[in-house]
C-alpha cells in the first residue's frame, strides 16, 4: 500500500443498537484520525421532533443546520489530522437533505443481524418502523456509491468484528486505503469530548470497555406484533451482507 498524501474524509453508515461507538474508539485510538459522533442527530431530532433523552439538550448543544454540518464534514480535517472518521446514523440522512456532497467521502457500511438489532432498538424505541433501522437508508447510500464509482464499498458485520477484530479490521482498513494500526484494538474507558451529550444515555456498557468485547449469541426474540418487520429488514440485511468483508 503507497503512502497516503490526501486526507480521507471516511463516513461509516450504521444503525441503531450496533457497535457503531465502538468502532468509533477503535479509530479515535488511531494517532493520525480525528473523529466525529453522529453530526447529523441534532438536526435529526430538531426536524422530526422525536421526543428521544435529553432532546432540548441535544439540539442546544449541536448544529441543527445540515448545511453547516455538511461544509464541515467535506471542508478542512480538524487538527491536521491525515483521517476524519465519521461515524454516521443512516436515518439520520433524512429525505430532505442534499446528497451531492456525499461524494466528496470515502463510503463504509456497519451492519448488524436485524433481530439482535431489533430486540435492544424496542428497550429504547418500542414502536419502532423500517426507516427507524437505517437499513432502507443504508442500501440507498450503499447503491449510490456502487452506482457512481463502479466499485463494491466495504461493507463490516458487527458479529464478524466481534468474532475477529484484527482480521476484519485489517480488511476494512485495506478496503479504505488506509495502515491498519494496531492502537485500533484497545482504548483507554470513560467518556470522551468526542462524544455527542446523549452519550451519558446511550454508551454506558461503553464507558466500561477497553477493547471490542467478545461476540455472544442473544437469547432475547423480536416480539410477534414485529414479525413484519424483522422480515423486511432482514431482507435488506441480507442484501448488504452479501458484499461484506468477511463474505467475500
Amino acid at each position: 500500500m503507497s503512502e497516503q498524501t490526501a486526507p480521507r474524509r471516511i463516513a461509516m453508515w450504521s444503525g441503531p443498537r450496533n457497535i457503531s461507538t465502538a468502532l468509533l474508539r477503535s479509530w479515535e485510538s488511531r494517532p493520525d484520525t480525528f473523529v466525529c459522533d453522529e453530526p447529523l442527530y441534532a438536526h435529526y431530532l430538531q426536524h422530526t421532533g422525536l421526543p428521544h433523552p435529553d432532546r432540548d439538550e441535544v439540539i442546544a448543544t449541536h448544529e441543527t443546520d445540515w448545511s453547516k454540518v455538511v461544509e464541515w464534514l467535506t471542508g478542512e480535517v480538524p487538527q491536521g489530522k491525515q483521517i476524519f472518521y465519521q461515524k454516521h446514523m443512516a436515518h439520520h440522512l433524512l429525505p430532505h437533505i442534499e446528497r451531492e456532497w456525499l461524494d466528496q467521502l470515502t463510503h463504509a457500511f456497519l451492519v448488524r443481524d436485524p433481530e439482535d438489532m431489533l430486540t435492544s432498538l424496542i428497550q429504547f424505541t418500542p414502536h419502532p418502523t423500517l426507516s427507524d433501522t437505517g437499513l432502507p437508508q443504508q442500501w440507498e447510500l450503499f447503491d449510490r456509491v456502487a452506482q457512481r464509482t463502479g466499485e463494491t464499498p466495504p461493507v463490516i458485520d458487527a458479529q464478524d468484528v466481534l468474532e475477529d477484530p484484527p482480521q476484519v479490521l485489517r480488511k476494512l482498513c485495506n478496503a479504505l486505503e488506509v495502515p491498519f494500526l494496531d492502537s485500533m484494538l484497545e482504548w483507554e474507558p470513560g467518556p470522551r469530548r468526542t462524544d455527542g451529550v446523549w452519550g451519558k444515555h446511550w454508551y454506558a456498557s461503553l464507558y466500561d470497555s477497553t477493547g471490542f468485547r467478545p461476540f455472544r449469541v442473544k437469547d432475547d426474540k423480536v416480539p410477534g406484533r414485529l414479525e413484519e418487520l424483522l422480515d423486511e429488514a432482514r431482507t435488506i440485511y441480507i442484501r448488504l451482507r452479501r458484499y461484506s468483508l468477511r463474505a467475500r
